[in-house]
């Protein structure tokens, strides 16, 4: 029996119209009906369809139709089917994001790439890092800093000159962005089941905004980050070229 697909794809037009040739030949159905969700664009629109496909069973399985695509396979409308078939599955935990702003609302949210502070003005951020309810540093003077998930560690957090982490390590990366002082404190490699929080030092006069996976929240007083491990984000790689060995390759590139 045939599987049952369901195509999503961003608003580039490149991306348009593959799903337009891609429905014409295998069908499209919706997300609660699929066997497998594929996702046509880049690597913000793959994180887009995960977190809108959470509570659906079917796997994703992205095809590159943006500018990146860590997170996507090569486009092909030839043998769609016996690509899913022999895919490779890879099963990612988000991060949970509650930010307390200065108005004193709570905001959630749940990042798969990464959690991340930074600077909304033009003085450097003043942060306090709390590990598992132990104070950890008193003041750390930046332009930011971020948590990332293994799948997100070459994303901003690569850039940041964060670690690259193994897709099956019980590990997640805090990075420190333009670190003043401590100047050379790069940061920390933390257990998946650590709780970190950051509080603002200096809420006014050095304001800070919080990001996850690119929803942004501003007035930040203090964020608190943690593994969500009720959450499970299953996503589809060809054969060989799954999460584990796209991790080791960019550290070679």
């Amino acid at each position: 029996m045939s599987l049952k697909i369901a195509f999503a794809a961003s608003r580039a037009p490149l991306a348009q119209t593959a799903r337009a040739a891609l429905v014409t030949r295998y069908g499209d159905v919706s997300f609660d009906e699929a066997d497998v969700i594929v996702a046509l664009g880049g690597d913000g629109f793959m994180l887009q369809t995960l977190h809108g496909s959470q509570h659906f069973s079917a796997p994703v399985y992205g095809m590159n139709r943006g500018t990146i695509g860590f997170l996507m396979n090569e486009y092909s409308e030839s043998d769609l089917e016996a690509r899913l078939e022999a895919a490779e599955e890879a099963l990612l935990n988000p991060l949970s994001m509650t930010v307390k702003d200065t108005q004193g609302q709570a905001h959630k949210a749940l990042a798969i790439n990464e959690v991340s502070l930074l600077r909304a003005g033009p003085q450097a951020a003043k942060l306090r890092i709390t590990i598992d309810g132990r104070l950890r540093m008193e003041e750390l003077v930046c332009d930011g800093a971020l948590v990332a998930t293994p799948a997100g560690s070459t994303a901003y957090n690569y850039s940041a000159h964060g670690p690259v982490l193994p897709i099956g390590s019980d590990v997640l990366a805090l990075t420190a962005v333009a670190a003043f002082r401590p100047r050379r404190w790069r940061g920390a490699l933390l257990p998946k089941t650590a709780h970190v929080q950051f509080d603002v030092l200096e809420v006014e006069k050095r304001p800070v905004m919080a990001e996850a996976d690119s929803r942004s929240i501003r007035d930040v007083v203090s964020v608190e980050i943690q593994s969500e491990p009720t959450v499970v984000h299953r996503i589809l790689f060809d054969p060989g070229h799954g999460l584990e060995e796209r991790l080791i390759s960019e550290q070679f590139n």
